[in-house]
């Protein structure tokens, strides 16, 4: 399936909500995968797509909010829409605290479940995308040299090439070479853009 295609994973003991819901979530094309138990999902592989997880409160073994807690202990950041029979607010409460896209009490409006889908898919989309665009800046900054690290963290702390060049015992001929390295290996097309860089990754030199 293309990485593009949001998957929304279903999991609910009632097998006629799961072949309704099924049914609903095909219906606006997308691909559908569904669980009876919190345990059979985690044992099922699952695409590299944008999704959600649609999730009932009460299930056999794992209950729903154990199971989001142990998602969240895990680091698993797909984002979750909790249905249930029998919700209070408390549980609301505690499942919205933990992270919840959404929390619906069945029976619900089915344009209402497929608009909460919709955002969570989407708030999925821009998580993967950071994370992406995360995981390049590390790799280019990876490339660096211990020395031109360095000179990346001067540079983005705001420092001329003559006060690099001062701070670090090179001639202003080498700053230059290493911080237009820098500025290659990066892929950045500015100072600015660099500092943004810095900040993403964490190591912005102190002014």
């Amino acid at each position: 399936m293309s990485k593009d295609q949001a998957v929304a994973f279903v999991v609910d003991d009632d097998p006629s909500m799961r072949r309704s819901l099924d049914s609903l979530l095909r219906s606006v094309g997308l691909d559908v995968r569904l669980f009876a138990s919190a345990q059979e999902f985690m044992q099922a592989a699952r695409p590299d797509a944008p999704g959600c997880l649609v999730l009932d409160v009460r299930l056999p073994g794992m209950s729903g909010l154990t199971f989001q807690q142990e998602l969240v202990k895990a680091g698993e950041a797909l984002p979750i829409i909790f249905l249930t029979g029998h919700g209070d607010v408390p549980m609301t409460v505690r499942a919205m605290k933990a992270g919840a896209a959404e929390f619906l009490t069945k029976p619900f409006d089915d344009q209402v479940l497929l608009d909460a889908i919709h955002a969570a898919i989407e708030r999925d989309r821009a998580r993967r995308r950071d994370a992406a665009g995360l995981a390049e800046v590390q790799g280019c900054y990876r490339t660096l040299t211990p020395r031109e690290r360095e000179v990346m963290k001067l540079v983005v702390a705001g420092r001329v090439n003559k006060q690099i060049a001062a701070e670090l015992g090179l001639s202003l001929v080498t700053v230059k070479v290493h911080r237009g390295q820098v500025m290659r290996k990066m892929l950045a097309r500015s100072v600015a853009e660099l500092v943004r860089m810095a900040d993403r990754l964490g190591v912005a030199g102190t002014a």
